[in-house]
């Protein structure tokens, strides 16, 4: 195999071995924590812009299965300790190095992760090329910012998915990097889903007579997307709302709040959230580098906390018919403890109260 590198914008260099497509790449670099859902981690499109490290150390086991894709793949880097050559699972239809270079996403293996670990979580999150010869100048690598990350992953388009079985209601999904399993779980429950591009005016979601508004997960940081968060203020308390992560913090932002980014984020499955309503923990699948500030947003209740730092996970809006969490109710591959948000949204909108949901 060739020989490749991964060098962080400080200098640090790690030697490994390059897999998947070949050339040179710069990227924001996070780990996730993830054990297994490789498949659902590279396409999930809230990592645009990004390198991706598995802190697993065997990845591609079970091969590459298309039905498990969650969106397109937008990673700017993928890094493992080992992959696997040879996948074994009767769903597999091909290999992780071939998906890699059929994505174009240059691939490293073979270096020591859980020290790459170590120094994100004790310097935070940095940028770093993979690349076939260290470069003498980093100061591209360190100017590195993810920018436009909504606008490069949204839908095209308006498009309809119809209701698994008998349709009960119709839902707004706002695509800002949206997972397909957002509409799938929706779908399930009896909703026709309209999915829209990021930039849709208020007035056009409110002209589909919908009977709820769900705001999906998406890359980048939040407070970027002004157009997105003016047309959100101008939806608040109009119809039912549900925010999912990147959607949590755009509502935040559109009812006056304020978003920081996080030392090195919150990406794995195994995040617990403790609900302040009851008390119990939940445990969740989560990737965000960015947090709203509970105590900036006008209006809002904080609802769920993560348990290892505090910070916020989840609001309700008693007035404005509106919740949302920062964490993953639709995860695949799981876990799949908070999949009965959905039947909040649901129930809210039937007519029930955030506060007796």
């Amino acid at each position: 195999m060739e020989k490749a590198w991964l060098v962080l914008q400080d200098g640090t260099a790690f030697e490994g071995q390059r897999f998947g497509a070949e050339g040179d790449t710069v990227g924001e670099l996070v780990f996730t924590t993830n054990m297994c859902g490789y498949l659902e981690t590279l396409t999930d499109p809230s990592y645009a812009g990004q390198i991706v490290l598995q802190t697993f150390p065997l990845i591609g086991n079970y091969g590459v299965i298309e039905a498990d894709f969650e969106g397109e793949c937008r990673v700017k880097g993928y890094v493992v300790r080992h992959w696997c050559p040879t996948p074994s699972n009767f769903r597999s239809q091909y290999d992780l190095d071939a998906f890699l270079k059929a994505k174009g996403v240059p691939g490293i293996c073979g270096i020591d992760t859980r020290e790459v670990t170590r120094i994100i979580r004790e310097k935070g999150v940095t940028n770093a090329i993979i690349t076939s010869a260290p470069p003498a100048d980093l100061a591209d690598v360190a100017a590195y910012q993810v920018e436009g990350a909504v606008a490069s992953v949204t839908c095209a388009a308006p498009y309809t998915l119809p209701a698994a079985g008998e349709e009960t209601h119709h839902v707004a999904l706002l695509d800002y990097g949206a997972k397909a399993n957002i509409a799938r779980e929706l779908q399930k429950r009896g909703c026709r889903v309209t999915v829209l591009p990021a930039g849709t005016s208020a007035e056009q979601v409110l002209a589909l007579g919908a009977d709820g508004i769900l705001l999906s997960n998406g890359p980048g940081d939040p407070a970027e997307n002004t157009g997105c968060i003016a047309e959100l203020s101008r939806l608040l308390g109009k119809l039912p709302i549900f925010g999912i992560c990147l959607g949590h913090q755009l509502l935040a932002l559109a009812a006056g709040g304020r978003t920081v980014k996080l030392k090195y984020g919150h990406r794995g499955a195994n995040q617990p959230a403790r609900d302040l309503a009851g008390g119990r923990t939940y445990i969740t699948s989560q990737n965000h580098g960015y947090a709203v500030v509970a105590d900036s947003v006008p209006g809002a209740r904080l609802r769920f906390v993560n348990a290892n730092d505090g910070t916020c996970e989840g609001l309700d809006y008693p007035q404005l018919r509106a919740f949302t969490v920062q964490f993953h109710p639709e995860a695949c591959a799981g876990p799949r403890d908070t999949g009965f948000l959905f039947d909040r949204f649901i129930q809210l909108m039937e007519g029930g109260s955030v506060d007796a949901t």
